[in-house]
């Protein structure tokens, strides 16, 4: 068996308008110090919808989704080749502020992770890092912020609590109210539904589409389902062989990913034969 190489595109995936495209990546290689963890990406993030990354454990899917807001940057030794551009701009482009980029694309954890502070101050802390200071103008970030994440009802009478009182739900979406309070355009979600109950699952799905008409939304799950729920466009992606680099191999429109996948291995992971 050899490596997955190229990406395959569906069909009748619409011919994408400049407009349309919020990151366009192309031949993008990743490395962690001497292992090539990626290689030969070329995916478009299209606005205004929500886009899923599906694989098995260990293929590169958060690896990718860390290239996109320069996370990886973190990490002693890594390297990346090819081209990933928002908004038509190079991100690894000399003189690019990877702090404002990272206000621009805001990520979403798998475990949430309030700041230790009440639920006001963790809204807020983005905002006052920007310079504002008028206490009317954090209270109007704070409970806009939280209306968006649909937690305002819950929590608008205990703001001065901790945010680490508050459940695990309520928690990841008091994390999306964060990063939505620095207004950006895409959200970066790593498998965010992964360490919440059922009930907190259907609220960030919900949330997730109410967003996608303002926000950009890629998301990484292992859930086929939510996959199938949630997005409007999913890429596959797989490591055939240990030690060697993973791949995208197919990318489309996800009612097309899901019915009819033009890669066999697309359709043995969907269909539950492996992974």
């Amino acid at each position: 068996m050899t490596p997955v190489q190229a990406t395959s595109f569906h069909h009748n995936l619409p011919h994408s308008e400049p407009g349309d495209v919020k990151i366009s990546v192309r031949g993008l290689n990743f490395w962690y110090s001497d292992f090539n963890a990626l290689t030969g990406i070329s995916v478009e993030i299209r606005k205004k919808a929500v886009t899923a990354f599906i694989g098995p454990s260990g293929c590169g899917k958060s690896t990718f989704l860390r290239c996109m807001n320069r996370m990886n940057d973190l990490i002693p030794g890594t390297r990346v080749e090819g081209t990933m551009l928002l908004d038509g701009a190079d991100i690894y482009g000399q003189g690019v502020d990877p702090v404002d980029l990272r206000r621009r694309v805001g990520m979403i954890f798998q475990q949430p992770n309030p700041f230790p502070q009440s639920i006001y101050d963790n809204v807020a802390y983005g905002p006052r890092l920007q310079g504002v200071k008028k206490k009317s103008d954090l209270d109007g970030l704070v409970e806009e912020s939280l209306k968006r994440a649909n937690l305002w009802k819950e929590v608008k009478d205990i703001l001065g609590r901790g945010g680490l009182t508050l459940s695990g739900g309520q928690q990841q979406r008091l994390c999306i109210a964060r990063v939505l309070a620095v207004e950006p355009e895409v959200l970066l979600m790593d498998e965010p539904c992964s360490a919440i109950d059922p009930t907190s699952v259907q609220k960030i799905e919900d949330l997730m589409a109410e967003l996608k008409d303002t926000v950009t939304i890629v998301i990484v799950t292992h859930n086929m389902q939510q996959a199938a729920r949630v997005s409007d466009y999913t890429a596959f992606f797989l490591q055939e062989l240990a030690g060697e680099p993973a791949a995208m191999v197919e990318f489309g429109r996800t009612s097309d990913i899901f019915t009819s996948p033009t890669d066999k291995r697309t359709e043995d992971y969907i269909t539950g034969r492996f992974g």
